[in-house]
């Protein structure tokens, strides 16, 4: 057969077969898709009748939790409201707990209070008194001079009389004496007038020595009960400091550091600050030691710095004492404005201010110089009011008296000199000046302010426990003291009081007369003067008794 035609018979093979399997794809594709259709339609029937149950359980679930979280609700709303009702309990209980303190505790600082105003009261009453007392004997003081005075000017009157009458006697004598005597009107003038004028100058005299002892014992009462007045309105606490100044450490091991090695912290120390720092045995403490207390007051300060701070080097020891050489000079600075403030004294130099204020690292015997300055200005002012003088200027030279005290470490000279120089420096009042120069008797006193330095100098030395000294010290005073009133023939014993302040003599009556008994006082007064050294006054009482005796058989 031909090629052609198996071609084509080839080529309708082909096409009959793409046909039927078309046709059986076709009808197999229609079934699948038939039952796949039928398949899905059952699968959603399923599944909503599914959904269905699913909606309905869940229903009925969350009607059960919604009626369990009601149940659950309403038993923890009772369950907050006991806790609540228990909590509102216990608070008013604590407040209430805390209102009956808080009333206590009122009650109590009611109770100090009233305690406090009724001692108050209490003073104020004192005080009162002692004012009313006081006014009381300045007014008498006052009457009675105010009658000795008019007791003066009648005496007065009654001496002028007096002469009138003598003159209308000499009158008459003389016209007697002319008519009897021998004698000339002028001869009988002359010989009347100077018996008269011998008799009237007998009681002149005798009046005017009676007039001056009345006026010595009157200024002598005088002059106590200002000097009590003052003392009775001042009243300050006596304050004893020591002259070595010790630093607490936190343990014996802080010795070593001060120390450093080989020394060299111990030695920018005293280099720097100009003291001896001294470490010894007692433990946990060492000694400054200085004849300046304004560095001996620097070097304390550096080394409490210094040790609060634990970094103990040369480089830091510089930084340490440069702060409390500052913090030295600005307590200087503000110890020198309140002790002008506390006195009310205006317009006080500012050099002179700090020179005031480094008194405050300054005693003497113990005593505070600072201290000691504003007590002498308090005790001047008071005395000068009674006085009727300037209280501004005698309190400026109360606070002055000692200011040489302040630098007589670094300039030449005693602390009078020294306070002298700086008044005069600084455009003080002649009277300031002359209060400075006179306290110690260097020199006379020229004002009445200058004599109430000077006293008020020894009230504030003289009371008890404002100086101090060594024991030893205090011993020898007495000894010399007892010993030198005993180096007199005609004294029997003697006795210092009053902590050296007085001493008793007692004298044979039978060796010393009364007249003695003077001069032996006044030449003990002068070798005590002469040999002893001793702060404030020394009272000398030479006491001479007789003693007669008889017995009776």
């Amino acid at each position: 057969m031909h090629p052609a035609i198996w071609i084509i018979l080839l080529v309708v093979c082909l096409g009959l077969g793409f046909g039927g399997g078309y046709l059986i794809f076709t009808n197999i594709a229609k079934k699948d898709a038939d039952g796949a259709l039928n398949k899905a339609r059952k699968i959603i029937e399923d599944a909503n009748k599914e959904a269905e149950e699913v909606v309905e359980e869940a229903k009925s679930k969350a009607k059960k939790a919604i009626f369990e979280a009601e149940e659950k609700g309403q038993d923890r709303v009772k369950q907050l409201k006991d806790e609540a009702k228990r909590e509102i309990l216990e608070s008013k209980q604590e407040a209430e707990k805390e209102f009956k303190e808080k009333k206590i505790e009122l009650a109590n600082q009611e109770n100090r209070l009233n305690q406090r105003e009724h001692n108050i009261d209490r003073r104020d009453s004192v005080l009162l008194s002692k004012e009313n007392a006081l006014e009381e004997k300045q007014e008498a003081l006052h009457k009675k001079q105010l009658a000795q005075e008019e007791e003066f000017r009648n005496k007065e009157k009654e001496i002028n009389t007096k002469f009138e009458e003598i003159a209308k006697r000499n009158e008459e004598i003389d016209k007697e004496l002319t008519r009897v005597g021998q004698l000339s009107l002028e001869d009988a003038r002359t010989e009347i007038l100077k018996r008269v004028e011998d008799k009237m100058t007998q009681e002149v005299t005798a009046y005017m020595k009676q007039r001056e002892e009345e006026a010595k014992e009157n200024s002598e009462v005088m002059a106590k009960n200002i000097l009590g007045l003052a003392i009775d309105k001042f009243s300050q606490e006596v304050i004893s400091e020591r002259t070595v100044s010790a630093v607490s450490l936190p343990s014996d091991e802080m010795k070593g550091r001060i120390i450093g090695r080989e020394g060299r912290n111990i030695r920018s120390l005293e280099q720097m600050l100009g003291v001896d720092i001294i470490i010894d045995d007692t433990p946990e403490v060492i000694t400054v030691s200085c004849f300046d207390p304004i560095r001996r007051e620097t070097a304390r300060l550096a080394l409490e710095y210094l040790i609060k701070d634990g970094r103990i080097q040369p480089g830091r020891i510089e930084e340490v004492v440069e702060k409390a050489k500052n913090d030295v000079q600005k307590s200087v600075h503000e110890a020198g404005i309140n002790a002008a403030f506390k006195l009310g004294l205006p317009r006080i130099n500012k050099e002179l201010l700090d020179i005031i204020g480094r008194l405050k690292y300054r005693t003497s015997y113990g005593q505070n110089v600072l201290d000691h300055s504003i007590q002498v200005a308090y005790l001047t002012g008071i005395m000068a009011s009674e006085l009727g003088l300037d209280v501004n200027l005698a309190k400026r030279a109360g606070l002055l008296h000692d200011v040489g005290k302040a630098v007589d470490f670094e300039m030449e000279g005693s602390h009078v000199e020294i306070g002298v120089r700086l008044a005069k420096k600084y455009g003080e009042d002649e009277v300031v000046i002359n209060s400075i120069e006179s306290h110690h008797g260097d020199v006379e006193a020229t004002s009445v302010i200058a004599h109430l330095v000077s006293a008020a100098d020894t009230l504030s030395a003289a009371r008890p426990g404002a100086r101090s000294e060594t024991l030893e010290n205090y011993i020898k005073r007495i000894e010399d003291l007892e010993k030198i009133c005993k180096s007199y023939d005609g004294v029997s014993s003697s006795y210092a009081m009053q902590s050296g302040r007085e001493v008793r003599v007692l004298v044979v009556p039978e060796k010393i007369s009364d007249n003695d008994a003077y001069k032996l006082a006044r030449d003990i007064k002068e070798q005590i003067e002469n040999e002893m050294t001793y702060p404030g006054q020394i009272k000398v009482s030479v006491v001479r008794e007789v003693r007669a005796t008889e017995i009776a058989k």
